[in-house]
């Protein structure tokens, strides 16, 4: 009788073609029908990583995806408000228009990290936190319907979309380095709706609330 021997365990880590060495069973998979998989937590730790100590870059940027993740959630809920505070019909369109956007940046995120095989795990940004922290506070402090409000608005916007475009312009080209093409064009056609976005909020306070800050000065 021949007797059947079972294939000898290496004890080696089985490997796959992502960013890292050590294969994460269950990747989550990218988003559909605008649902998010928005799991926030205190720290974004690597332990489910086998991380060389070469590759701290490769840390760096998965921490960052984690923290910008945090950010476009937050604004999801942030940005309804904002809207809702605005007399301006136009800026509260704006603010909508950008809303599916960030919608659809979440989703972006979620498929970066499936391209990066890893959970997609949030890390709280206290920037973001900050920046719609005073919008809220512009909204306090101003009457509603008038240009003050609209144009507070407007400025706690663009300082927002100024953050999120120094964010996404750092990680397109740091995951180009890292030789994650697709990871960066994702990340790129985030970066470039957040700067139309800047560029409309700029359009707005320029062509339609130059006039009603003249006429609220001439009255006082």
């Amino acid at each position: 009788m021949t007797k059947t021997t079972s294939p000898k365990k290496t004890g080696k880590t089985e490997t796959t073609n992502t960013a890292y060495s050590k294969k994460v069973n269950n990747p989550v998979a990218a988003a559909k029908d605008n649902e998010s998989r928005f799991r926030p937590t205190k720290d974004a730790e690597m332990d489910t990583l086998s991380l060389d100590p070469a590759d701290g870059l490769r840390k760096l940027f998965t921490d960052c995806i984690r923290d910008i993740y945090w950010a476009e959630n937050h604004l999801v809920k942030a940005l309804p408000k904002m809207a809702k505070a605005s007399s301006l019909k136009l800026l509260q369109k704006a603010i909508l228009s950008h809303l599916d956007e960030t919608i659809m940046h979440v989703q972006r995120l979620e498929q970066v990290f499936e391209l990066l095989g890893i959970p997609a795990q949030a890390r709280k940004c206290d920037a973001m936190e900050g920046l719609t922290k005073e919008g809220e506070s512009v909204v306090e402090t101003t009457d509603a319907g008038t240009a003050a409000r609209d144009l507070g608005i407007i400025m706690a916007s663009q300082k927002i979309e100024h953050y999120e475009i120094s964010s996404y312009t750092g990680l397109a080209k740091l995951a180009s380095n890292l030789d994650f093409p697709e990871i960066s064009g994702l990340l790129s056609a985030t970066l470039a709706e957040e700067e139309a976005s800047d560029k409309k909020l700029a359009e707005i306070a320029e062509n339609n609330l130059s006039e009603a800050t003249r006429e609220e000065e001439e009255e006082v």
